[in-house]
């Protein structure tokens, strides 16, 4: 595990890997992934990735060797502990979430109520 010095965020290896793969495919080296949680989703809240060029001013700047991860202040109280992995196993491909302040999750693993 890499972790950050905030503890916002922890984020394997192989999820590190992957951000820098497709910061490369979308022509955007030196850009950030934001990692956010935002309402809705079929339990309350959902998770949601983007590629931006520069954080906000009062984001939390995570850095993991190249790689920089913003995270809004909203967000970063229900993503505190959260480890941020990637899977490209037989039960389904993309990033995951394992949230320990999660108290339920929908089946999609995209959205939680905290």
């Amino acid at each position: 595990m890499i972790e950050s010095k905030e503890k916002v965020l922890e984020v394997t290896p192989k999820a590190l890997n992957k951000i820098r793969q497709i910061l490369k495919e979308e022509g955007k080296e030196g850009y950030g992934l934001r990692v956010g949680v935002r309402s809705g989703g079929c339990s309350g809240l959902s998770y949601y990735l983007d590629l931006v060029e520069k954080p906000l001013p009062n984001d939390h700047v995570l850095e993991f060797e190249d790689v920089r991860i913003f995270v809004d202040v909203f967000s970063a109280m229900y993503l505190k502990g959260t480890t941020l992995d990637y899977s490209d196993g037989l039960m389904g491909t993309g990033f995951q979430f394992h949230n320990p302040n999660a108290q339920r999750s929908c089946g999609c693993g995209q959205s939680f109520s905290a």
